[in-house]
């Protein structure tokens, strides 16, 4: 594929499933801190008052807990018909061919999997809600800031990103993770060596410092101790507090993840995992529990896989 080719705007939103719905519902909505924009039969689409996306995150009820899929934006209509054109070209298995959207919002797109059996779906002319800055204190998310994923071949799945939906290296942490961006924010997406194909973390942003702390107050509070933070990374300079959800998803809240020049004169850095400072700038988020390690870096590998989603 022309590397020219370079379709994706932003990461729109994760769609996950789950056995204990009405659990993560509750989850979402009351600690967590997002709105319910709408819901239907069984799954609940989940947005921010401060992104004029419909939704960052949907929630799915079923018996087995899967990832459904991972959504990234288009800039435009006819760059998912040019995506469909070079995927199907290359092989790629198709899930679904472009088509208008029924989720909330509508729009235009098309489904695939990636070559580890994950379901993405890419999408352009969706419909934006009505959107407000968080004032000062708000401690809710403020957008969706990315998705890490977990790969048995990490160079493989860092080349079908680059290859096929035109994503570009960051940084590098050591051999184990590659940090992947579709514009000037530092990742939208990261892919982490793993024993597994599996769903690593799902990261929320917070409109600042204060409020990333007072956000991870809330959760403490509420009897959700952190697997690891407050801290703040050095690849990507972002601060962390990573959590469980009611199903054992890891999910974090950050803010001020690195920008970084929307060009080709990067050079992508490679940073040393056995440096302290490369996993905690502050030095206060803690060790990688033993709790922390095993559940991000998953034996089995998750369900769904090369399935289509039901929604």
């Amino acid at each position: 594929m022309a590397s020219g080719f370079r379709p994706i705007t932003h990461l729109r939103h994760v769609g996950i499933a789950v056995p204990n719905y009405e659990g993560a519902v509750e989850f979402y909505t009351k600690v967590w801190g997002l709105v319910p924009v709408a819901n239907d039969s069984g799954v609940t689409f989940f947005g921010t008052p401060a992104d004029p996306e419909h939704f960052i995150l949907r929630v799915r009820e079923d018996r087995l807990k899967r990832l459904d899929l991972i959504a990234f934006a288009a800039g435009s209509a006819g760059e998912v018909d040019a995506l469909a054109e070079r995927l199907g070209a290359a092989d790629v298995k198709i899930d679904r061919d472009p088509t208008v959207l029924t989720t909330p919002g509508g729009g235009y797109g098309l489904r695939f999997f990636d070559p580890d059996g994950r379901l993405v779906e890419v999408s352009a002319d969706v419909e934006q809600r009505p959107y407000r800055l968080l004032e000062e204190r708000e401690s809710i998310p403020q957008k969706l800031s990315h998705v890490v994923i977990n790969s048995t071949d990490v160079q493989a799945t860092k080349a079908f990103y680059e290859t096929h939906l035109g994503f570009r290296l960051s940084d590098w942490l050591g051999d184990l993770m590659c940090f992947m961006r579709s514009g000037p924010q530092h990742h939208i997406l990261a892919i982490s060596r793993a024993p597994s194909t599996s769903l690593n973390h799902i990261s929320f942003e917070m409109r600042g410092v204060d409020e990333y702390m007072r956000g991870t107050g809330r959760m403490i509070r509420s009897g959700h101790r952190p697997l690891w933070g407050p801290g703040r990374h050095g690849a990507g300079d972002n601060t962390f507090s990573y959590f469980l959800d009611p199903l054992d998803n890891v999910i974090e809240y950050t803010t001020e993840l690195e920008t970084i020049p929307d060009d080709d004169t990067w050079e992508p850095r490679t940073f040393d995992p056995m440096l302290p400072e490369t996993s905690d700038q502050w030095g206060t988020g803690g060790a990688m529990t033993e709790v922390m390690l095993p559940i991000m870096l998953k034996q089995r590998d998750d369900g769904g896989l090369w399935t289509p989603s039901p929604l």
